[in-house]
């Protein structure tokens, strides 16, 4: 009964203090569409804040669990944002299940970078830190049918890098993503290894100079991007130039 409560009277607020103009200027950047009641990020927050301190007591983390689960399918920008919210709240509570569950979420409602882009930055790696899986929990990823799902895998690897036993183990299990498709992918794989590089260059360089004339140039675009322009000529399609440790 509360997670219908919930969901109507957040419902309320964004018809109430939705703003078309808002609408306008957010889905210049989200190709793929971008349905949203037009809420700013400061009332987001308001609500946020608002649903969390009056609910907690009465809903806990499973809750807003099922809330989400109710939130992510909707296609409203502003219902998943704030499932994540909510998700973000609790990480002091997440175990493995909680993993699947958020993977879930990605297979049935997540729908832009954004926040694909969240659960990669503040969700996923609260998991790797803590021990409560592996980077190998996301291995069936890699290929799931969702770009999304495969987006988050590498992208959600970045914060912990520092952390890496060993880097050779993460560009290995990467590797196999290097020829997918879809441009939100590149993306997230050339980014990983952009910041990767700033860590671990020669291991980096080794894996861009195996696929600088066979992977898509947007992977190698991003991934070179804090290079100087001599350290980026060496990846130039057809460059045959040895990599130098």
């Amino acid at each position: 009964m509360e997670v219908e409560l919930v969901l109507e009277q957040f419902h309320e607020f964004c018809r109430q203090n939705g703003d078309k103009a808002v609408v306008q200027k957010q889905s210049r950047y989200f190709v793929e569409g971008y349905d949203a009641f037009g809420l700013s990020g400061t009332a987001m927050e308001e609500i946020h804040k608002t649903l969390l301190v009056n609910y907690r007591g009465a809903l806990g983390f499973d809750g807003f669990l099922s809330l989400g689960d109710r939130l992510i399918k909707t296609g409203k920008y502003e219902d998943a944002s704030l499932a994540l919210m909510f998700a973000v709240d609790f990480a002091k509570e997440y175990t493995p299940e909680h993993f699947e569950r958020f993977g879930c979420w990605l297979d049935n409602g997540i729908r832009n970078w954004a926040h694909a882009d969240m659960m990669a930055v503040k969700i996923f790696p609260i998991f790797l830190k803590k021990k409560i899986i592996s980077y190998t929990a996301f291995s069936t990823w890699r290929s799931a049918e969702s770009k999304w799902k495969r987006r988050v895998v590498p992208v959600s690897l970045i914060k912990e890098l520092k952390a890496c036993p060993d880097i050779t183990v993460w560009l290995a299990f990467l590797e196999p993503m290097m020829l997918m498709p879809e441009k939100v992918v590149h993306q997230g794989l050339g980014w990983f290894l952009r910041e990767a590089w700033k860590r671990y260059p020669v291991p980096v360089e080794e894996l861009l100079f195996r696929w600088k004339d066979s992977a898509p140039r947007l992977i190698i675009q991003y991934a070179t991007e804090k290079m100087t322009s001599d350290q980026k000529a060496r990846f130039k399609k057809g460059k045959a130039q040895a990599i130098q440790p």
